[in-house]
């Protein structure tokens, strides 16, 4: 297989570790990684040839024009967390403009992560997302909007990942493990509680797995350009019984856990919701059609189950 350039974007954050890693790994494609701070950037750069390590970041993207113009495949993982004007900035301006920098006959195809947060269970925009979401969501939301006016549009696959766990010794924690400690601490009361609601979830190493395929076999004209990263549903209460199996907490019984019981407790214990919060509390599937994951191109996932989350996360099965 022939040689491609790859850029990536949002190098050093913990998909982004992952995805460099297998194609480190994986491929002989020539890397370039954007990365902010090179102290933060903990894989080998010289595991083989071909890897190279940009300082730089998103505002400084025009800096790397030339660069831009000769590149295969874009893999855009970067993305703002922080104040309204840094997000829109760089979740929206900058993507926009490296985009824009690409070179539609050279550029075969763009990797764009957004978030599922965006989407409805149908896989179409959800417009409280852009009315309600954090500056985050709503950023997001934003520049999926304006993707189809772009020149490089038609080499556009949107992934769309729903909930990501991830991190180990030489990569990053994703929000969600870091979380973990805080949400299995209070599992000994949380297991007497239905509640109604499902989700998909999906390890930052499967996720890697399927950029690298779509990577090494891309998307045809034909062929679906906007994929949810995702295993398969599951219910909350599913998703508390298997954490209390791998824990040995035993369930003697539930309560279900309504609306009116929710409000009750965030009156309560004083809990400050935005809207996104409150609205997340009533819309409760987070689900999606056509969902992708390493199983969909015949590969063997990571961790297919919460159990196997568990397990790479560390925590210790009683």
């Amino acid at each position: 297989m022939t040689a491609k350039r790859i850029f990536v974007t949002g190098a050093s954050g913990c998909i982004g570790h992952y995805i460099v890693d297998a194609l480190i790994q994986q491929t002989s494609h020539e890397l370039f990684l954007l990365v902010r701070n090179p102290d933060k950037f903990k894989l080998n750069t010289e595991a083989r040839p071909g890897i190279h390590l940009l300082q730089g970041d998103m505002y400084q993207i025009e800096k790397f024009s030339k660069l831009l113009k000769t590149i295969d495949v874009a893999v855009l993982t970067a993305a703002a967390w922080g104040g309204p004007q840094e997000t829109y900035d760089i979740n929206v301006t900058k993507t926009i403009r490296l985009m824009n920098l690409l070179d539609p006959d050279v550029c075969e195809q763009v990797l764009y992560f957004s978030t599922a947060s965006i989407l409805g269970r149908d896989n179409q925009p959800l417009k409280e997302a852009g009315q309600l979401g954090t500056d985050y969501i709503r950023s997001k939301f934003t520049c999926h909007q304006r993707l189809s006016k772009l020149a490089i549009a038609p080499q556009i696959t949107t992934l769309f990942p729903t909930l990501v766990f991830g991190g180990d010794q030489n990569k990053p924690m994703s929000h969600l493990t870091g979380g973990l400690p805080d949400v299995l601490k209070w599992i000994g009361l949380i297991r007497f509680f239905k509640l109604d609601g499902s989700f998909h979830f999906l390890h930052s190493r499967d996720i890697a797995q399927v950029v690298v395929h779509l990577v090494d076999h891309p998307l045809g004209e034909s062929d679906r350009r906007e994929l949810v990263l995702g295993n398969p549903p599951l219910t909350v209460n599913q998703a508390i019984e298997e954490i209390c199996k791998y824990l040995q907490q035993q369930i003697y019984f539930r309560i279900p856990l309504v609306l009116p019981l929710a409000n009750f407790f965030i009156r309560v214990f004083r809990i400050q919701m935005a809207a996104w919060d409150r609205f997340c509390m009533t819309y409760r599937h987070f689900t999606h059609q056509h969902y992708v994951n390493p199983t969909t191109y015949g590969a063997v996932p990571y961790c297919a189950t919460l159990s196997d989350i568990l397990k790479v996360s560390g925590v210790e099965a009683r």
